[in-house]
């Protein structure tokens, strides 16, 4: 089975659309059409329903997908693998991230990623926990830069913690305070981010048994954050998110405090690509010399 029809195949998948996975490859409509009836022809079934909204997959190309990113991914392993004896890395990675993170944390890291490895290629996608757990069981990733992923079966390395407060209003009146009860969250109108989406917030709410009265929920963190300083009521998050935000909100430690772990979820170390490594090993090395990982300090939620 062809690496270039495998490729074909899992462009179409990621696009939803022929067309788009022609442009992406380079390919006519026609020529990608080709590929895909070739390779429909070699297995003996159809891997897609065709529609004039894109392309769908269909069971059995579900069943198959794993499979085709499993022959590029080694194609991928085998091209970085011997240039890497050639003395040339190169490659291409894709990397899954929190929204926050990706736009907060990552950017200075791949700058001087790049910087040490010019010739790889780098693809971003971003998501919520749910999203990355799918990415990593599927293999879509090479890595994925989260909390621990709740139910994926990958290999993690927990890198550095960061404490969760409170996001209060300035006018609120514990906005100048020590710390915020954080079961006090039971009786502020609350605004939450991507709610039922394994998010961080999620995870405390769940652990806590937390039940508040959610007045507004967002699908992003800054707008969560600017709800919170229009006095429309209170959240929370990581410090480390709204670092270089300037906003009327008051960021508040919990009472007791809370802390998540954030690191690194790669699908298996074992068979990761010697970019991947690469990237894994000079990531984990830079936060590590900004950030602490405390053992000392507990997860959220932890009793």
């Amino acid at each position: 089975m062809e690496e270039v029809k495998c490729r074909a195949f899992l462009s179409a998948v990621d696009h939803g659309s022929l067309t788009a996975a022609a442009e992406d490859l380079g390919y006519t409509q026609s020529g990608i059409t080709r590929i895909i009836n070739s390779l429909e022809e070699e297995i003996g079934f159809s891997l897609f329903i065709r529609s004039k909204k894109g392309v769908v997959l269909t069971e059995n190309g579900r069943i198959m997908l794993p499979v085709f990113r499993d022959i590029v991914r080694a194609h991928n392993h085998a091209a970085q693998l011997s240039s890497d004896i050639r003395g040339a890395v190169c490659g291409v990675l894709t990397i899954g991230s929190y929204f926050s993170v990706s736009s907060m944390l990552l950017p200075p890291i791949l700058k001087e990623f790049r910087t040490l490895h010019p010739g790889i290629l780098i693809h971003m996608k971003e998501g919520s926990n749910r999203e990355m757990t799918a990415w990593l069981c599927e293999k879509s990733v090479d890595c994925c830069f989260c909390a621990k992923p709740g139910t994926a079966n990958c290999d993690w390395i927990p890198v550095f913690q960061d404490e969760i407060v409170a996001w209060l209003p300035q006018q609120h009146p514990l906005a100048s305070a020590d710390f915020f009860p954080v079961r006090d969250l039971e009786h502020e109108p609350f605004i939450q981010t991507s709610p039922d989406s394994d998010t961080d917030q999620d995870r405390l709410l769940a652990a806590l048994q937390l039940n508040p009265t959610v007045s507004f929920t967002t699908k992003d963190a800054f707008t969560t954050y600017n709800m919170v300083a229009a006095g429309l009521g209170v959240s929370f998050n990581q410090r480390l998110i709204s670092e270089n935000w300037v906003g009327n909100v008051a960021e508040i430690p919990f009472s007791p405090p809370q802390y998540i772990t954030l690191g690194i979820a790669v699908p298996s170390l074992r068979d990761a690509s010697p970019v991947t490594r690469r990237l894994v090993e000079y990531a984990k090395k830079t936060m590590r010399s900004r950030f602490q990982l405390s053992p000392g300090k507990k997860e959220a939620g932890a009793p």
